[in-house]
């Protein structure tokens, strides 16, 4: 039996992690030299896969490596999420974050393994779009002063219909009661298809939509805009009032967005170079013409992603607390 000598075996142990580490560093500053998987924690043909697969040719383009998009749906994003949380630190396995997994469903889905602040590395926002109240043609609401009177006059009377208890369109519905002080009934469906089925056939009188998805039956008369969420009228649709110009909604200021995420700890040179191919799609014409063609508004270079993560949880979580959501 052969024994090492203590001293030499600990000399081996520093020589062998002093080779990893510059092994490790060298990968960074090679960055990126193969593929990269690009992770849409939705099914295909939803608006984060639109923009998520804009974001990926973009970061081809600047990364000069292929962006393989890998949608991985399920739970609300948190599967997805849950991967790239799980993914070596390299670079290599990113995350085409919105709202829904990343500052919604932690706050009220305690099966969720990941935690947002300290599993993943924020790279940089990449666009917003408002979500949209809307009344249902047999609804007879054909304004936000309509919706106020007939709701104050039937608490409970009036259904919302929502994607599904947690979503980003639930909250949003939820901050709309509690600003204008009336009480609806909050349906769930499984997806906006059968939300959109029930709106156009007249069984559910209101629902809220991400713009892109309510937009073109808004803009076919099938449903009444009743406001927009954010407090000023998006620049994709000017037409369509905010809910913050009546007085009621002053407060309501809430959308979706999408960000570009990695797993923890992202080494500095990786980092670097995702946030420089990020901030050089951000100034793109084209790339702004693609997303506001899809309703979304392009953000600004350069944003603090960490902070605004920060103060969007801070705001779902007292909307979550006020309402005693859980998802069961």
């Amino acid at each position: 039996m052969l024994f090492s000598h203590p001293r030499r075996a600990a000399t081996l142990g520093l020589l062998t992690l002093a080779a990893s580490m510059t092994a490790g560093a060298q990968a960074a500053a090679d960055y990126p030299s193969k593929p990269i998987t690009l992770v849409i924690a939705y099914p295909p043909g939803g608006s984060t896969d639109a923009v998520g697969r804009m974001v990926g040719t973009e970061l081809a383009q600047r990364l000069k490596q292929p962006v393989v998009i890998e949608n991985l749906g399920g739970a609300g994003g948190a599967i997805g999420a849950q991967k790239v949380a799980r993914a070596p630190a390299d670079g290599y396995t990113l995350l085409l974050a919105a709202n829904n997994e990343m500052a919604i469903a932690p706050l009220i889905n305690k099966a969720i393994k990941y935690r947002v602040f300290e599993d993943f590395t924020p790279i940089g926002l990449v666009a917003t779009q408002p979500m949209v109240l809307v009344a249902s043609q047999s609804s007879g609401i054909k304004n936000t002063q309509d919706f106020l009177s007939l709701l104050r006059q039937n608490p409970g009377k009036y259904s919302y219909g929502s994607s599904g208890v947690g979503t980003a369109l639930h909250i949003a519905g939820e901050m709309v009661q509690q600003a204008g002080n009336v009480t609806m009934t909050h349906v769930p469906y499984k997806g906006v298809a059968p939300l959109t089925n029930d709106l156009l056939g007249g069984s559910l009188e209101l629902g809220v939509f991400v713009l892109s998805s309510g937009l073109p039956h808004i803009r076919a008369g099938k449903v009444v805009a009743l406001g927009t969420t954010e407090a000023k009228r998006s620049s994709v649709t000017p037409d369509i009032p905010a809910l913050a110009e009546t007085s009621a909604f002053a407060k309501v200021d809430i959308n979706s967005w999408f960000a570009l995420m990695g797993p923890a700890k992202l080494p500095p040179q990786v980092l670097t170079a995702l946030r420089a191919a990020i901030d050089d799609t951000l100034q793109s014409p084209s790339f702004r013409a693609k997303l506001e063609a899809s309703g979304n508004v392009m953000a600004a270079p350069g944003q603090d992603m960490g902070a605004f993560l920060k103060a969007q949880v801070a705001k779902y979580q007292q909307i979550v607390e006020t309402a005693k959501i859980e998802d069961r």
